[in-house]
């Protein structure tokens, strides 16, 4: 990974710090992207220790937040000649509902609009470094999740679950629709589910989120480093580097649920996905 510059978001914790760790063990520039500045500084700085490499930048933002994830674009287009990888992982599970600055859905706006806007902020700097890779952390919850296109913010009908496998299915539509329109770019874009793995994510999940995460914990659930293989190795991996608008898990490309392959689905996300964030048409 020398010579190669990645962006991780959700790179404190989790997922997100398993793989900067390992990036930046392998000598890449990693640029770190977490909510908060002081925990950005200091997951940089504990990286920067553990491997050796100082060519970490922390950045933070709240990605729920179409202007926040708007400045991030920004300087990251003014920090960064090159961006090769571009990691979409940060996400939330919530317990009830809340509202962003901008009126929508925290859940929705966090795991699918941020990864839309910033993908599309990133994608002129992506495509000028290519061969690039785009990866979008989804889950194997994305089957239970339907897209109410009517009501995707759930005010008339919020449940915490629903609303986060919702999320999870409109990151695999987003990747189908966006790897048709990367064609001939030396840009692909793909997914993954990560296992089901014991992180801190979901803190804020319901009471009985909690309870049945407690009792499934010592039965199911994979550590970090393990959940992380998947992403890692969409990242580097040679094997894959033409495959493009595919769904993994365990390293292996694997069907997705039929609804996430219905093309009309998929525009019709696309497009109101550009309303929300402020964009005009998508030319690619």
């Amino acid at each position: 990974m020398h010579n190669k510059t990645l962006l991780i978001t959700g790179a404190n914790s989790g997922l997100g710090r398993v793989s900067a760790e390992h990036f930046a063990g392998n000598g890449a520039e990693v640029i770190l992207v977490c909510r908060n500045q002081e925990k950005a500084i200091a997951a940089r700085d504990e990286i920067t220790a553990k491997t050796g490499n100082a060519n970490l930048h922390a950045y933070s933002a709240d990605l729920s937040a179409v202007e926040e994830v708007r400045k991030l674009g920004k300087k990251i287009i003014e920090n960064h000649p090159r961006l090769h990888i571009l990691m979409n992982n940060a996400g939330v599970l919530l317990g009830e509902r809340r509202e962003t600055v901008d009126g929508y859905e925290t859940t929705f706006a966090t795991n699918h609009l941020a990864y839309f806007l910033l993908t599309r902020l990133l994608i002129d700097r992506l495509k000028e470094s290519a061969p690039a890779r785009i990866i979008n952390v989804s889950s194997m919850v994305h089957a239970w999740g339907t897209i109410n296109l009517d009501d995707i913010f759930m005010k008339r009908n919020y449940r915490a679950l629903p609303a986060y496998y919702q999320s999870k299915l409109a990151n695999v539509m987003f990747t189908y629709a966006l790897a048709k329109r990367l064609e001939g770019t030396g840009v692909t874009v793909n997914c993954l589910h990560p296992g089901i793995v014991d992180t801190g994510f979901g803190r804020e999940g319901s009471f009985l989120y909690k309870l049945s995460k407690a009792i499934a914990r010592p039965f199911f659930y994979i550590n970090p480093e393990r959940g992380a293989e998947t992403q890692i190795h969409l990242a580097e991996s040679d094997d894959i580097k033409h495959l493009s608008g595919k769904y993994f898990t365990k390293k292996k490309a694997v069907k997705s649920s039929t609804l996430s392959y219905s093309v009309e689905d998929q525009e019709k996300l696309w497009r109101l996905s550009e309303e929300w964030c402020g964009l005009t048409h998508w030319p690619l």
